[in-house]
């Protein structure tokens, strides 16, 4: 569909150009907000008797264009960046972070006019970037990016904690817990590591568990004779 800007619109185009583009978005936004009209034989006459008026709007912006040209092309734009010790950026340059520093120098730019060779800087050094501003007129900006060292504090060590010995049947160290539970279990007394659990067993029930209630009888003994009075 075919329409006039009324109105400057970018990227789309100024005032008084000619334009085709989707009938939806020219019902739903831009007639609604006034930026195009329909391209109609009424339109048409319309915009040939502002055609005067619309010339010299764009000599004006032409003119502002130029003068805003040698301002920034006057500039040594410093950009303090993060960066490590071989001048390798932390973060990345992008049109968006050179279109905030000019604006605190008092320039508006809108970042989809700043153009980066490979869209961004990742090292310290000197650049230049071309800043669209009207037209065919472009600004050469020097950009010097300045690395930032970053403080990192030391870190602590942790404390040394004491290695944890354990004794097991590989051979290898227990914990102290566990072997005082070893030692609390064992049958052999720690003063002589040499008896077996056998000779530990009791006399009384080492051959048949149970304790025998009355001593054997001599084999001496016989019958007991009775004196007679």
């Amino acid at each position: 569909m075919k329409v006039i800007l009324n109105k400057d619109l970018s990227p789309l185009g100024e005032e008084g150009d000619v334009r085709d583009v989707a009938k939806g978005y020219a019902r739903n936004y831009l007639f609604p907000r006034g930026i195009a009209l329909p391209y109609t034989e009424s339109t048409i006459k319309l915009f040939e008797a502002r055609r005067e008026e619309i010339d010299a709007r764009k000599a004006d912006k032409r003119k502002d264009a130029q003068g805003l040209k040698e301002k920034l092309e006057g500039l040594d734009l410093l950009l303090s960046m993060p960066a490590g010790p071989n001048g390798k950026l932390y973060g990345a340059v992008t049109s968006q972070t050179i279109a905030d520093e000019l604006l605190k120098q008092g320039f508006p730019v809108e970042r989809k006019r700043v153009e980066i060779p490979g869209n961004t800087f990742k090292s310290v050094g000197k650049y230049k970037v071309m800043v669209k501003l009207y037209e065919n007129t472009f600004a050469e900006v020097t950009i010097t990016v300045q690395g930032q060292e970053i403080k990192v504090e030391p870190k602590s060590p942790p404390p040394n904690r004491p290695r944890r010995r354990r004794d097991t049947p590989e051979g290898r160290d227990q914990t102290a817990p566990e072997a005082a539970a070893v030692e609390a279990v064992s049958p052999i007394p720690p003063e002589d590591p040499d008896k077996t659990a056998a000779e530990l067993v009791p006399e009384e029930t080492a051959d048949t568990g149970t304790a025998e209630s009355s001593p054997e009888p001599s084999p001496d003994a016989g019958t007991v004779e009775v004196s007679q009075a």
